[in-house]
């Protein structure tokens, strides 16, 4: 079934104002009263109606990624990767998908300014002929934590105070100084990269550690990679502020105003891939979020292009109501043992069925554009028109049949039920790698950044002892001119 094809549609609009049961609205201006002056009338059901529903059209916003801006388009294959993946939209060069993609920051309210400093949001949902392909990932390549026992907490001190509703540099710096695999996205979100441009000059990553599996059965864990072919163009300090002031959703205005122009934000995919059985051969582990896999021993490989080309029709249709889950993929991609990526599969969809409601996948911007069945129906908002007798599986009356075999990883998981931390933990080495490998204006601001967010009055000695340790390990002339600046003499 064709989602778009049988929703309501303000296409097919009266020429007069009517309730929504259709009923005809001789009077949209004055409500029912007794008298020209006299109290209210109840019965007067087109005003209760506008009322209520005007009260009910705020939904609850996401928890992360409140601020946000969504745009159509399509995925087109370059390269052929089919030796490594049996994806039925990556078969061969020149397939072309259609795509929606939501970019969006992270933390702070939906209406929000667009020039804070922190990560930003790169969703895309493919709409493929074997179902919906969501690669739910950000502008940077790491990510705070790896498992995600702490994602509540760790949101939570990046969130306002809950008392003063302010953020607060001594709640991140606390919580984050129990954690320093947490240093190497600080590399990315303290440096000029923080601070994106627009949307349209940034990278995007999926972040976690995937799994391409071929149809002989064979897996390579996997990392995906945007790259813009404009460029990657950024913001400083000052300059954000001036952005900011004149005009707080500067990049949803860009964007849109980008492609109602028929300049079409254009990016590359390229993908890194590890055989499974090779993965004890580096200094970190692959499945590690906080690390990157090094480009010049895990070379990028071309996959294809993304064609951002037209604007979505309503906001809160295609943006508010659009919603990713990690967990949705297709034949030829899978999941990895991504401890991170375990959580998301989970509590993304649990946070859009608070959201949106059980059936939020019928939505139509949610919704498969190819044909599906299943027997999941009713509950709170179900808009599919069924009627099917035989709502159950097996049955000798319905000959609906399971779908054909698709290969999934072939790992062996064995081992003892455990809580504990990764054994190859490495967390300073990249940090400093990835420092070192800068101009010195570009980590002199990087150095500017952290001073300001250690000089807060309720930063402790302790904590702000703690930071310059890790920033010491990571790079010994980045911690001593930390501890200089602030005054504190450096600890390992």
């Amino acid at each position: 079934m064709d989602p778009y094809k049988y929703r309501p549609s303000t296409a097919f609009d009266s020429p007069f104002w009517t309730t929504n049961s259709g009923a005809p609205v001789w009077n949209n201006n004055s409500s029912l009263t007794v008298g020209t002056r006299g109290p209210i009338l109840l019965e007067d059901y087109h005003l209760v109606e506008k009322l209520a529903n005007f009260d009910r059209e705020r939904i609850p916003e996401r928890v992360v990624h409140a601020r946000g801006a969504s745009a159509k388009g399509f995925f087109e294959v370059t390269h052929d990767i089919s030796h490594l993946t049996c994806a039925d939209f990556l078969r061969a060069p020149g397939v072309q998908t259609p795509v929606i993609v939501r970019f969006s920051t992270v933390i702070h309210e939906r209406g929000s300014p667009e020039t804070l400093r922190d990560p930003r949001g790169f969703a895309v949902k493919f709409y493929t002929r074997e179902g919906n392909f969501d690669l739910v990932g950000n502008n940077f390549p790491v990510f705070f934590i790896r498992d995600g026992m702490k994602f509540p907490d760790m949101v939570h001190s990046l969130k306002p105070n809950p008392k003063s509703h302010i953020q607060e540099n001594w709640r991140i710096l606390d919580f984050f100084s129990h954690h320093p695999e947490s240093l190497h996205m600080f590399t990315f979100l303290f440096d000029d990269v923080g601070i994106p441009q627009d949307y349209r000059h940034m990278d995007g990553s999926g972040v976690n550690t995937y799994t391409l599996i071929n149809k002989a059965g064979k897996a390579h864990y996997v990392k995906f990679h945007w790259k813009p072919t404009c460029g990657v163009k950024c913001l400083l300090d000052d300059e954000a502020v001036l952005v900011g002031g004149a005009n707080h959703s500067h990049a949803t205005k860009d964007l849109y105003d980008s492609i109602q122009a028929g300049n079409y934000p254009e990016w590359k995919l390229f993908i890194q891939t590890i055989d499974p059985d090779h993965g004890d051969m580096y200094d970190f582990d692959p499945l590690d979020v906080s690390k990157t896999w090094p480009e010049d021993i895990i070379p990028l490989q071309p996959v294809g292009r993304l064609v951002l080309n037209k604007n979505i029709d309503n906001f809160f249709a295609e943006n508010e109501q659009l919603a990713f889950c990690p967990g949705i993929v297709v034949p030829g991609v899978y999941y990895s043992d991504d401890k991170l990526l375990q959580t998301r599969i989970f509590s993304y969809s649990d946070t859009q069925r608070h959201r949106l409601g059980p059936n939020y996948l019928l939505l139509p911007a949610n919704a498969p554009k190819c044909a599906h069945h299943n027997n999941h129906h009713e509950g709170f908002m179900n808009f599919l028109h069924r009627e099917e007798e035989v709502n159950y599986f097996p049955s000798r009356y319905d000959p609906v049949r399971h779908a054909e075999r698709y290969p999934i990883p072939p790992q062996i998981c064995t081992g003892k039920r455990e809580k504990c931390v990764i054994e190859k933990e490495n967390n300073f080495k990249q940090p400093g790698e990835r420092y070192r490998s800068w101009a010195p204006d570009r980590q002199e601001r990087f150095i500017k950044r952290w001073i300001d967010a250690l000089s807060d009055p309720r930063v402790t000695h302790e904590i702000r002892s703690i930071w310059i340790s890790y920033w010491s390990q990571a790079d010994k002339s980045l911690g001593q001119k930390l501890a200089s600046r602030l005054n504190v003499k450096p600890s390992m």
